[in-house]
């Protein structure tokens, strides 16, 4: 299981280079480099930098006129073209745009054989062709992409819901899911036998590969894994906690949009195979009772299954999460519950919450190991996202967790389709304060487009001073910015991604110019040299030291 603090490519639809060729009103032409057909592009980005690697994210359709390339470039030695375009593959440019004039009548020979030498698709830009046209018809088709994803998820959601409603549901959602994936949709049961079927019969790797999935999956609840076999994408889903039923499913290719929609159908599944049967529902409506009625969290949490057992005490995380595309529904919310091995989940607005019991420490503890990130740790899709299909060993690694976890004792894993924010694991009387570490984390993993990041657990210097000593010296120093929340909220975010305007107004959801202005009311108000970093350093403690 890959981790990584690179971000990772922004989560929109990709984009064939082919596509954009294809628009005659362009007129593009690609010179050299692979078949365009084969080359994904998640945006465009104009840059006449010399070295444009640090303004990039991956995945960008690099666009320059030559501008920083001298006009005698021709003659050897009068510019490292091969440096040039080795920082941008580097960097993971996509392909280079390079537009013929004003600057340069032709495309440098000496680009063309760096590009080619380096396997970096290069695309000429008529005269004729603006830039920002160029732009635009990326971002048009990525739009187009986006819709067509939604509109097939959407149209699979009613198949499958209307199939479930048939006579006989099982069958017929089996035969739908198969029908929609182009593949193979089986039901194992609690001995791993086939209870029901759909779809093209595969060849016997695939299946015994298939069933061998399931069980890897089968006692790790409600849990997901996934596979290659053969040139076949193999993906299972437990159905439920602890109940041994499970679905599997075998595709000859893997979509946008397939894992969301296995997922519905895993969701539908575990309602028809007898959701309830297990008394969980009936102890969780006993709990929320309870809650209602004036019991503390920590009386009602034994009630709610699962967690991490010292004695009477459990431990949970808490996980926001936002999908990469659209808006959170019922279905997909409960299918991210099902995948973190929770029916726990609260979908209101744009986030999910679902409370995540801890998995037992293994001998020996573990727990959260520290990461150089400001308190939090990020982790790339590294193939987690449905582009990308992370496969899963067909065999439990040793040490290991449940599929929708991570590493043993990391917690909750990242999940195709979504964007994670993670608390540090907590008893249930610190639950309001895992559930703000975990709009923190989500937060920063949207500003910096990772697909999971955790609030780590881990001793800090901060610890070394008194509680109250501390927070009345937070309160004292943040005085002057005290009355103006979204000033504090705003510091806290600048300074948890290192003074970055552009990711701080992502994490806020506002523009960059209103980050800069909050920043320098801050600055004025409590009259600090923001530049200091021994001033920086002091602000963060008081900010984490600071309550209400």
């Amino acid at each position: 299981m890959q981790e990584t603090a690179v971000p990772s490519a922004p989560p929109t639809p990709p984009v064939s280079l082919a596509a954009l060729l294809s628009r005659d009103d362009l007129g593009l032409r690609q010179i050299t480099g692979p078949p365009a057909g084969e080359v994904t592009l998640h945006g465009a980005h104009t840059s006449e930098m010399s070295d444009p690697y640090p303004y990039l994210l991956g995945g960008e359709l690099l666009l320059t006129a030559g501008v920083h390339i001298p006009e005698a470039a021709g003659r050897p030695g009068s510019f490292d073209f091969d440096g040039y375009v080795a920082r941008i593959v580097a960097a993971g440019g996509a392909a280079l745009g390079f537009g013929v004039a004003p600057v340069h009548d032709t495309v440098p020979a000496g680009l063309v054989a760096a590009c080619e030498e380096h396997g970096l698709p290069l695309v000429e830009v008529p005269p004729r062709t603006t830039f920002s046209g160029v732009a635009r018809a990326v971002w048009q088709l990525m739009a187009r992409a986006r819709l067509s994803e939604l509109r097939r998820i959407t149209e699979a959601q009613q198949g499958l819901a209307a199939a479930a409603s048939r006579p006989d549901p099982v069958p017929s959602v089996l035969r739908r899911l198969a029908g929609r994936l182009e593949g193979r949709a089986v039901l194992y049961g609690p001995e791993g036998a086939e209870i029901a079927a759909a779809g093209r019969e595969p060849g016997d790797e695939v299946r015994r590969a298939l069933a061998e999935l399931a069980r890897f999956v089968t006692g790790h609840p409600s849990s997901t894994a996934t596979d290659t076999v053969a040139g076949t994408r193999l993906a299972a889903y437990a159905l439920g906690p602890g109940r041994g039923f499970v679905l599997g499913v075998a595709a000859p290719h893997r979509e946008s949009g397939d894992h969301t929609i296995a997922s519905v159908a895993a969701v539908l599944l575990s309602l028809l195979t007898g959701e309830h049967q297990s008394g969980t529902g009936a102890a969780r409506s006993s709990a929320l009772v309870r809650l209602l009625l004036g019991a503390r969290r920590e009386e009602v949490a034994p009630l709610l299954g699962g967690g991490e057992g010292d004695g009477a005490v459990t431990r949970w995380y808490v996980v926001h999460a936002r999908p990469d595309t659209g808006a959170p529904d019922a279905v997909s919310a409960s299918a991210l519950g099902a995948a973190l091995g929770s029916p726990l989940v609260d979908a209101a607005d744009d986030v999910v919450r679902v409370l995540v019991p801890a998995p037992p420490r293994a001998e020996g503890g573990g727990g959260v190991q520290p990461e150089g990130n400001g308190g939090v740790r990020s982790e790339g899709d590294g193939g987690v996202r449905p582009e990308a299909g992370a496969a899963a060993p067909r065999k439990p690694p040793a040490g290991s967790g449940p599929a929708g976890s991570g590493p043993a004792g990391s917690g909750p894993a990242a999940q195709p389709g979504w964007t994670l924010g993670v608390s540090a694991p907590v008893a249930p009387a610190e639950w309001p304060a895992a559930d703000a570490q975990a709009a923190r984390a989500l937060a920063r993993a949207r500003a910096t487009r990772s697909a999971l990041v955790r609030h780590a657990e881990r001793p800090r210097f901060a610890d070394l001073v008194p509680p109250g000593e501390a927070e009345a010296h937070a309160r004292a120093l943040l005085a002057p910015i005290g009355g103006v929340p979204a000033l504090a909220e705003t510091l806290r975010a600048w300074l948890s991604l290192h003074g970055s305007w552009d990711r701080t107004a992502v994490a806020l959801s506002v523009h960059r110019n209103t980050v800069r202005q909050r920043i320098a009311r801050c600055a004025a108000l409590l009259s600090a040299d923001l530049d200091d970093p021994d001033v920086r350093m002091e602000l963060w403690f008081a900010l984490r030291h600071l309550r209400g």
